[in-house]
């Protein structure tokens, strides 16, 4: 049997909905139909997809692993397709925060001028590896360790040295530079979801107290403007997100943080090989990959 683009649609359905019902209907086919084709799948993947036992399904671990693949395939095919893109095809790149700071604009600046018939459409992506697992980007800025599948390729671009950043009225914010242990009698501010800040930063005898998580980084540095929080860092943030209310500072005795430029193999876009070339061009090779 030949797998087609409507099992893949058919098996993300039901994963959405979580019943045969509500996925047959948001297909507008019967429900027979729709179990025939999931059974399709499975059988030419040699696994089950769908945990059938309760009235509400549930993704076996096999679902859950294929999912993100099935998601990307979609995507692709319907990107595509789409009218609205015929005769271009952007190369997407995808970004927590902060992009690729100071070297964003001279980046995007030279690429039109280089490739002006291969749009760069710049993303950001709430996410540790930026969209690059769900396929929503062709290549990632990922700063720090992220846990990549295999098929993944990176290479190191630069070391960005971490500052901290604390609200402008803080005392803190009259001192010419500022050490973990500065800021430990304040609560910290973390970015749970793509952050490369986390409490090992600080030595295990010696770590703050509290910590307010956040998911972006727009509610971290609200929570720095506020004063409710402090936070560490890159000199990016620093530069790409400027606040009156929020003091960076730079930051003794901590690693700078490598950013890594990410792509899948074989690449999502044709494009992807000419893009790493021209990052790594313009951007000085950083002297070495520790950090994170």
């Amino acid at each position: 049997m030949t797998v087609e683009l409507r099992h893949l649609r058919a098996f993300l359905a039901i994963a959405a909905e979580g019943t045969i019902t509500r996925a047959a209907a948001r297909l507008h086919v019967t429900q027979p139909a729709l179990s025939r084709t999931l059974r399709q799948l499975e059988a030419h993947l040699g696994a089950r997809l769908i945990d059938r036992s309760t009235h509400h399904l549930r993704l076996t671990v096999a679902g859950h692993a294929f999912q993100p693949r099935a998601a990307a395939a979609v995507t692709a095919v319907d990107e595509a397709l789409d009218p609205a893109r015929a005769g271009t095809w952007p190369l997407r790149l995808g970004h927590a925060w902060s992009a690729l700071g100071e070297h964003t604009t001279p980046l995007l600046r030279r690429w039109k001028q280089e490739h002006p018939d291969t749009p760069l459409q710049l993303l950001r992506v709430d996410d540790r590896n930026a969209g690059l697992d769900r396929g929503t980007v062709d290549v990632a800025v990922i700063r720090g360790e992220a846990d990549l599948p295999a098929e993944v390729n990176t290479v190191a671009l630069l070391l960005e040295p971490r500052v901290a950043a604390v609200a402008a009225d803080s005392p803190l914010a009259r001192r010419t530079r500022l050490t973990l242990r500065d800021l430990i009698a304040r609560p910290i501010a973390v970015n749970t979801i793509a952050g490369t800040t986390a409490l090992g930063l600080w030595p295990p005898d010696d770590t703050p107290d509290d910590t307010i998580e956040v998911a972006n980084t727009d509610d971290w540095i609200a929570a720095i403007a506020a004063g409710d929080a402090v936070g560490v860092t890159t000199t990016a943030t620093a530069i790409t997100y400027p606040n009156p209310a929020v003091a960076y500072l730079p930051l003794a005795g901590v690693p700078a943080v490598t950013v890594h430029l990410a792509w899948k193999q074989p690449p999502s876009h044709p494009a992807v090989p000419d893009f790493i070339a021209l990052a790594q061009r313009l951007i000085p090779a950083p002297p070495s990959t520790t950090g994170g």
